[in-house]
């Protein structure tokens, strides 16, 4: 080979790996169109993950017009060859049926799907649902079971609801320090719920040494993240700041 060929030889074409790599860069710069642009060839030809990618846009409006039933149609072809993340973003859309109309066995039975696969987000909504009984029978031995799976894949939802497990003795016996073991994981992950119930359990004592000063600080931090839970605690954790030891 000549030394000029070096430099005139056409570089040889990305990896699929390699592209959607390149393509997920790109999105969560922000740059959707760029994105797009990989992922649709891609999805064209079958690639299940590009499929999902691009449902994905479509139906949260990024990078193109929000558009659920073009999401829907994306995704069934993404969740039918099996991926995970298609799964569970049918199973979301199914679930709120918004602009389509919803449908909670199929959801359920996708959002299991991908849980199996190792999906964290999918494990955690099939605890909910599990721990809820609404969509399908209620399990509280389940719900623990993908809760700890979700909770090992970083989602703090499942951290706090495991705190609410321990508590409330659902299909476990009544652990408080577990329950403050969970509540305190959630509120480091950044579950203002969790933070609220962290707050709740050193207000009161419950599972752990009482500190009315860090009780405080957490409830008002959870309330100020969106909490509902911190409010029936924050005025008599107020109060016990001025008890006298």
């Amino acid at each position: 080979m000549r030394l000029a060929d070096l430099f005139t030889r056409k570089p040889k074409p990305d990896t699929t790996a390699q592209a959607l790599e390149k393509a997920l860069v790109a999105a969560k710069a922000g740059d959707y169109a760029a994105a797009l642009s990989i992922w649709e060839p891609l999805a064209r030809a079958g690639n299940a993950r590009a499929q999902n990618n691009i449902g994905a846009c479509f139906a949260g409006g990024m990078g193109v017009e929000k558009d659920v039933v073009l999401a829907q149609r994306w995704l069934v072809l993404s969740a039918a060859a099996g991926d995970a993340s298609g799964q569970r973003n049918l199973a979301s859309l199914l679930f709120k049926g918004e602009d389509i109309e919803a449908d909670y066995p199929e959801a359920a039975r996708l959002y299991r799907l991908a849980a199996e696969q190792g999906d964290p987000q999918a494990q955690d909504m099939l605890s909910w649902m599990l721990m809820e009984g609404e969509v399908m029978t209620a399990d509280p031995v389940e719900a623990r079971e993908w809760a700890l799976k979700a909770a090992e894949g970083g989602i703090a939802a499942a951290m706090t609801r495991l705190g609410m497990i321990y508590h409330n003795a659902l299909g476990v016996p009544r652990d408080p320090s577990q329950a403050v073991y969970w509540w305190r994981n959630a509120s480091a992950a950044g579950d203002p719920d969790g933070e609220a119930m962290l707050g709740a359990a050193l207000h009161l004592g419950m599972g752990v040494e009482r500190d009315p000063s860090s009780a405080y600080e957490h409830l008002l931090r959870a309330e100020a993240g969106g909490s509902t839970l911190a409010a029936p605690f924050i005025e008599a954790a107020r109060n016990a700041l001025n008890e006298k030891p």
